[in-house]
């Protein structure tokens, strides 16, 4: 049981924050973020050393390689952390539907590779999709919440991963997972009442007006993107934006939350200038 001070104020955990960038291979940063000459092999390294997470965006595209996976984080300091955005076959095109193999070649792909530096998983639906509360109820019950449940869900991998997948962790760790929905139906109490049930972070995302702002806590995790002030993926977070985020973390962070931030507003270079401005306001 945890102590209780003299003035009978229970001692809560403060929660780790974590800032960084959503993925790291973009041309335009080269010479402006990253230095001239330093050659692409290199980028993930020279990132990692300058904001303390990125979000892992090419396992939204395709399925990776375990040996990719294990090469990323053998580039990241000890305490650095990755989150993994889930392949848009099992959110765009399936919509969440008969999820459960879709889910295991994911997961057999090399995620568990990563190690130590895996973080959050992050599940982003497609502005087109509506609310529907049997098929999230379903697959939020799918998603493994430890890296052992993980791995023996990856098993379940079909013809296509055979061969190259990986269905061991190195330990059992947690693993938690958020939602990003676009669509307005997602307000509904219901979707937050299921995430609240199965331990699920709602991506608060802000978006330039683009989509809707989900803004309430419903996990231990507060997973933040930031897709662009004014412009999307373009606009940058001027002196007092990037002050009232920095307060809003600290609040959930001294609420005992864990938080991640990710800027996703690469097209202009200001993401990764973005992040350490963030960075060094929380320090």
């Amino acid at each position: 049981m945890a102590s209780i001070p003299a003035d009978g104020a229970e001692l809560r955990r403060r929660g780790r924050v974590l800032v960084g960038t959503s993925g790291w291979r973009y041309p335009p940063w080269r010479g402006t973020f990253y230095p001239s000459g330093l050659v692409q092999r290199r980028e993930l390294e020279y990132l990692s050393r300058h904001v303390t997470s990125i979000e892992i965006n090419g396992s939204f595209y395709s399925l990776q390689r375990p040996e990719s996976y294990r090469a990323w984080a053998a580039e990241v300091p000890a305490d650095f952390v990755f989150a993994v955005k889930g392949p848009r076959f099992v959110t765009h095109l399936k919509q969440l539907r008969d999820a459960a193999t879709p889910l295991a070649n994911f997961l057999a792909s090399g995620v568990l590779g990563l190690g130590r530096t895996l973080g959050p998983v992050l599940w982003q639906l497609p502005p087109r999709m509506r609310f529907d509360a049997g098929r999230v109820a379903e697959f939020l019950s799918l998603l493994p919440r430890t890296t052992t449940a993980a791995a023996e869900l990856a098993t379940g991998h079909d013809e296509r991963l055979a061969g190259r997948a990986l269905t061991e962790t190195d330990a059992d760790r947690p693993l938690r997972h958020a939602v990003e929905p676009r669509h307005e139906s997602f307000r509904d109490p219901a979707f937050t009442a299921l995430l609240r049930e199965h331990g699920v972070a709602l991506v608060l995302s802000d978006s330039a007006g683009t989509w809707p702002v989900f803004d309430e806590v419903t996990a231990d995790l507060v997973y933040v993107r930031l897709h662009g002030q004014d412009e999307l993926y373009a606009g940058g977070y001027p002196a007092e934006a990037l002050d009232s985020w920095a307060e809003r973390i600290h609040g959930w962070a001294g609420a005992g939350h864990d938080v991640v931030c990710y800027f996703d507003n690469d097209m202009k270079v200001h993401a990764p200038f973005d992040a350490q401005a963030l960075l060094e306001r929380l320090r």
